[in-house]
């Protein structure tokens, strides 16, 4: 059986949710990613403070934003606040595999099970249980590890997934959100929080 490959390159930022509807638009102009990125460092669209950090923001928001199709791309532009927060989740569990997991194997069946707490102990135990199967995750350092956990915390908050006291919320999909997911991946909706029962009839 072959294992997708990790990458743990989310040590920095969070959701970037304005930052991230802000590119969507260039893109809606320009259709293409590379002359979105080009722009948006040129013209300091996200107002960074340095240039290495406005580089560094740009790229990561890209990449994630890359792995949204064009019709997803329209929505996120034109739909509610917490809905862009759930695509720009989206967007980050495909772009990240190891979150896509842990969101699918953590924090949705800890909600299905009635466990309605994320605890940083569940990271590192799930963690450990993928580092049997990912020989990349053995390079990365405690201090590494630790970031990566604080980022994710963060960015689960900024998506309204997740309370300050690490409580978990039930995702509130609208039945136009369900539906787009679902034309590409219905499976992709067990990265957020929710009964399957409760999709039932939405879409």
């Amino acid at each position: 059986m072959s294992v997708r490959s990790y990458s743990m390159a989310f040590t920095t930022g969070g959701l970037f949710h304005p930052e991230s509807v802000t590119a969507a638009l260039q893109y809606q102009e320009l259709k293409d990613w590379q002359a979105v990125s080009d722009r948006v460092v040129e013209q300091n669209l996200l107002q960074s403070r340095t240039v290495t950090t406005l580089k560094r923001q740009t790229r990561e928001i890209v990449s994630r934003l890359e792995t949204l199709h064009d019709n997803e791309v329209d929505y996120l532009v034109d739909a509610s606040s917490q809905e862009q927060a759930y695509l720009l989740w989206l967007a980050v569990c495909r772009r990240y595999p190891f979150i896509a997991d842990f969101a699918e194997q953590v924090l949705r069946e800890n909600y299905i099970s009635l466990n309605a707490t994320l605890s940083s102990e569940e990271f590192e135990s799930f963690f450990n249980r993928q580092a049997e199967w990912h020989e990349e995750l053995d390079e990365i350092t405690d201090s590494t590890r630790a970031k990566l956990r604080q980022v994710l915390f963060k960015i689960l908050r900024e998506a309204d997934l997740l309370t300050d006291a690490n409580i978990i919320n039930a995702a509130l999909l609208t039945p136009g959100l369900v539906e787009l997911v679902a034309q590409t991946d219905r499976t992709q909706l067990a990265y957020f929080p929710v009964f399957e029962a409760d999709l039932i009839g939405v879409a």
